[in-house]
């Protein structure tokens, strides 16, 4: 937990310090927190959660073989299949949620 604070902090500027920052109000700062979100759990590989490779497979370099496979939290848990770059994040297209009606 203690972790996650720390990334969050280093990465969020909105949360790291109250100085002039990007966002201004709650709504900057719940978007800075959701860029955050998909950042650590799609696109950074954690090595807690890194899978072992069945067969270590061979360098290019003279360094030991490689034995484990990159993992994201988001893979380790069945929603994706890649590391995915942030690209790839930022560009997801979110469905629009149920808008209120105005009265």
């Amino acid at each position: 937990m203690e972790r996650l604070n720390l990334d969050m902090r280093q990465r969020v500027a909105a949360v790291g310090r109250r100085g002039n920052t990007l966002c201004q109000g709650a709504d900057g700062r719940q978007h800075q927190l959701a860029v955050f979100h998909g950042y650590h759990n799609v696109v950074l590989p954690h090595t807690g959660v890194r899978q072992p490779l069945p067969v270590p497979e061979a360098t290019n370099g003279s360094g030991s073989a490689k034995g484990w496979r990159p993992c994201t939290p988001a893979r380790a848990a069945g929603l994706g299949d890649h590391v995915g770059p942030l690209r790839e994040v930022l560009m997801f297209r979110v469905p629009p949620w149920p808008q209120p009606r105005a009265v």
